[in-house]
């Protein structure tokens, strides 16, 4: 596979997270530890069925103590953080502190071996950062003390992710099979959190269980696998910019499905998120064929 194409893959996972909050309003009121443990367990499932006819591909599991570290604590310890951050704090606030983990995959790409970071990267992230600022303009309006713990929580979230993600680069001899054995170890994880902290709630109607269904076909199962392809095979500085597009996209989808509307905001912040990702694939962009 070569980086071009991996880096293609993991751009998917980008364009299923940002169907991730309009599934989610879909999935009507269900707790979100449960529905992670709901969608995390139908992921897992859904990289199992790829190992049908494929025996060797259980042996994906059999992985050091590290990597399950690494990819459980990514997996698990990002959404507990950012649930608990949802719980805290104000949805915008935590959303953009949350938002930090793109720039801080393209800067922590630096240490990576081999890897270059050029300017045009810096250059495409920061734009793409002030893009998002503006995406979330005029939807904060302040904080309480009390909030101080979710939006810490944001932002360690933003870490959390951005490690896992350059991690997975330093874990490239780890097959992607072993994703599916990720997810399954959070769905587990997730519904001891839900038996602990939530009352559970189950979908009321059949448009409620298509969309749980689909966020973990999507959202939370093969864009979890195509990220890690696109992490450990792709461009990883061009996928961190490219992943300010995910704020913009969902926004978009929202507006699409009558729970947003749009505004200037939106329009320049599509200008600013849309070059800062060109820039910053500007090598992939006009390599020669």
């Amino acid at each position: 596979m070569t980086p071009r194409t991996a880096t293609l893959i993991g751009l998917t996972a980008i364009l299923m997270w940002s169907l991730l909050s309009v599934m989610t309003v879909a999935t009507g009121t269900i707790p979100a530890f449960q529905l992670a443990a709901m969608t995390f367990s139908i992921g897992g499932l859904v990289g199992l069925l790829t190992w049908i006819g494929r025996g060797e591909a259980a042996r994906s599991l059999r992985q050091p103590l590290v990597v399950w570290a690494v990819g459980v604590g990514g997996l698990f310890g990002y959404h507990a953080l950012y649930f608990l951050a949802l719980r805290f704090a104000p949805p915008a606030e935590a959303g953009l502190l949350n938002y930090l983990w793109p720039l801080l995959i393209v800067l922590f790409s630096s240490f990576l071996p081999g890897e270059r970071l050029a300017l045009h990267h810096i250059v495409g992230a920061m734009l793409g950062l002030v893009g998002t600022v503006l995406l979330f303009a005029g939807n904060t309006s302040g904080f309480a003390a009390g909030q101080v713990p979710g939006l810490a929580a944001a932002f360690i979230a933003a870490f959390v992710w951005a490690a896992y993600s350059v991690l997975s680069r330093r874990l490239k001899a780890v097959p992607t099979d072993a994703v599916a054995g990720f997810c399954l170890a959070t769905a587990v994880l997730a519904a001891l959190m839900h038996g602990l902290l939530e009352t559970t709630v189950w979908p009321e109607t059949t448009l409620q269980w298509l969309s749980v269904i689909a966020l973990g076909i999507g959202p939370v199962g093969a864009a979890f696998y195509a990220w890690d392809i696109g992490m450990k095979r792709g461009d990883i500085r061009v996928l961190g910019a490219a992943s300010y597009a995910t704020p913009l996209l969902s926004t978009g989808f929202l507006i699409a499905a009558g729970f947003a509307k749009a505004s200037a905001n939106i329009a320049i912040a599509a200008i600013l998120i849309a070059g800062g990702g060109l820039i910053a694939a500007k090598d992939m962009v006009l390599r020669k064929r």
